[in-house]
């Protein structure tokens, strides 16, 4: 059995675990009447996200322990490491939510992140020993360290992707959704740059007429726990869907035109 089969089923475990102690997951936030969850494939990003779980406790933390200043944004906390660097910030929590999913899924050839300048950075190539270095101010690709497998292999190379890439170069890898309409569990609305915003859709719901609303999650800097985001014109955390001009999220406002996917 593979490592990334092993990290899955252990994941797995995890989730009937929080489960079983009532501790909640992202499937289980209330929906207002009249909707019903959007149907999404076994072992898509949709389905993987709607399993992540749900701190009991609501605060947000930083990397660094202490509590983030403002604690008015979020719904909830989803139980997963911030790490102990100020490098999980917005963009890099969306790079990490889709990199869980892959490495859980076995797809590991699809892990792959560019950097602002451009260079590719691939898990495959990492677990293998590469290391990217700056000289001359271009990241190089050098085979130096010896291979490695396993989750702590994933969380050492997402480190070094987190300190070279952020909302430009993610906002590039995305592919526009037009219409807000249709957007899915796994999309992100994104602002490119420096200031630059990521957050990641983490549910979709629809009513009978093919309404939908759907939930938010985001980091933030300094680098914090991955939140569910309150709607600020709303007493629910459902955004609703198919809307013109800007959305307004607690820490944010992006335009309609900043809806973006991942490929394939």
């Amino acid at each position: 059995m593979s490592i990334a089969r092993i990290y899955s089923l252990l994941f797995a475990i995890l989730i009937s675990t929080a489960a079983f102690s009532q501790a909640r997951t992202v499937s289980a936030i209330p929906l207002p009447a009249g909707y019903k969850r959007l149907a999404q494939p076994a072992g898509s990003f949709g389905a993987w996200l709607r399993l992540l779980p749900l701190k009991k406790d609501n605060r947000v933390y930083l990397y660094n322990g202490q509590l983030k200043q403002n604690q008015q944004a979020q719904y909830a906390v989803i139980d997963i490491s911030v790490g102990t660097k100020n490098l999980q910030q917005c963009a890099d929590a969306v790079i990490r939510l889709r990199a869980e999913y892959l490495f859980a899924s076995e797809r590991l050839e699809k892990i792959a992140f560019h950097a602002t300048s451009g260079t590719l950075m691939d898990y495959n190539g990492w677990s293998k020993g590469d290391r990217w270095i700056l000289k001359n101010n271009q990241l190089q690709r050098k085979q130096m360290a010896s291979p490695c497998s396993g989750h702590a292999c994933l969380m050492s190379y997402l480190e070094t992707v987190f300190s070279w890439a952020g909302t430009l170069s993610l906002s590039r890898e995305l592919v526009s959704v037009k219409d807000t309409r249709k957007l899915l569990p796994g999309d992100v609305f994104i602002k490119g740059g420096s200031p630059g915003h990521a957050v990641i859709v983490a549910d979709v719901a629809e009513d009978a007429a093919g309404n939908r609303i759907f939930l938010l999650a985001q980091s933030y800097m300094p680098a914090q726990d991955i939140h569910i985001l309150k709607n600020p014109a709303a007493a629910s955390p459902w955004f609703t869907a198919g809307f013109t001009g800007k959305l307004l999220t607690p820490e944010w406002i992006f335009d309609t035109s900043e809806l973006s996917r991942f490929p394939g």
